[in-house]
């Protein structure tokens, strides 16, 4: 099945109530996605898109902190071919803080293990349709940690390093999987890690995993900041990171 756009495809988005799932969802509707699950921890506060595309968005419930949430979702929603998990959190706070390992751990417990728990339930969904996408939200701050938000960098590193080895797992049953790694981005994230002056809008994020299944990338860095990082990780990244180990 040819997956260089998501025309007339079944998508999962987790976090898809506001900021970057919300425009995921949005954009993925105009470019003609058939349907789009909105995994959210609360099912009304998806009510407004639904009013909005009709029976094109379908209200899921799904909490990363919550296994067996995402397993029963994978079960319902056996139709899926595109997944994106975009659902994540944010704590800034200092490494010498009381609470830098409690927040790293509240951080880990939801961007790593939640990222686990998504890959392993839905995995066997895709590979069952034909293979699919799995498209996972991380950050630059998956490459460059901020002292600022260091145990929130540190989780994303850690989705990062997961992601890389989804690719190379779930390429055997035909799964493209993205890394996605978005710099400032105007949402409620965004504005409590205090990067409102320089956000850019969500909608980059969006159009920017259309693009790489045109492409064929792996990476993809959607914002001004990002493409910045990206063009200088360039290299490291084709000559290391997406070179096959096998």
């Amino acid at each position: 099945m040819n997956y260089d756009d998501i025309k007339d495809k079944t998508i999962l988005v987790t976090g898809a109530n506001r900021g970057i799932g919300k425009a995921i969802v949005e954009s993925f509707i105009k470019h003609g996605a058939a349907k789009v699950y909105g995994a959210v921890r609360n099912l009304d506060s998806i009510s407004s898109l639904v009013e909005q595309y009709g029976d094109r968005v379908v209200p899921i419930q799904v909490d990363l902190s919550d296994p067996q949430s995402i397993i029963a979702a994978a079960q319902t929603a056996k139709d899926v071919q595109v997944v994106v998990n975009n659902a994540g959190v944010f704590q800034a706070g200092s490494l010498m803080g009381d609470d830098a390992i409690a927040t790293l751990k509240f951080q880990m417990n939801i961007n790593v293990y939640g990222l686990i728990y998504m890959a392993q339930a839905f995995a066997p969904v895709l590979k069952a349709n034909g293979g699919g996408v799995f498209a996972q939200i991380n950050s630059v701050a998956s490459l460059k940690s901020y002292s600022n938000s260091v145990t929130y960098c540190a989780s994303k590193a850690a989705a990062y390093s997961i992601t890389q080895a989804l690719r190379e797992l779930l390429n055997e049953q035909g799964t493209v999987v993205l890394s996605v790694h978005p710099g400032p981005i105007a949402t409620d994230m965004g504005d409590a890690a205090g990067l409102t002056e320089i956000a850019e809008p969500p909608l980059l994020v969006a159009e920017g995993i259309i693009e790489a299944l045109k492409t064929g990338d792996f990476h993809v860095f959607p914002d001004s900041m990002a493409k910045q990082i990206g063009s200088a990780y360039k290299s490291f990244a084709e000559n290391v990171v997406e070179v096959s180990s096998s």
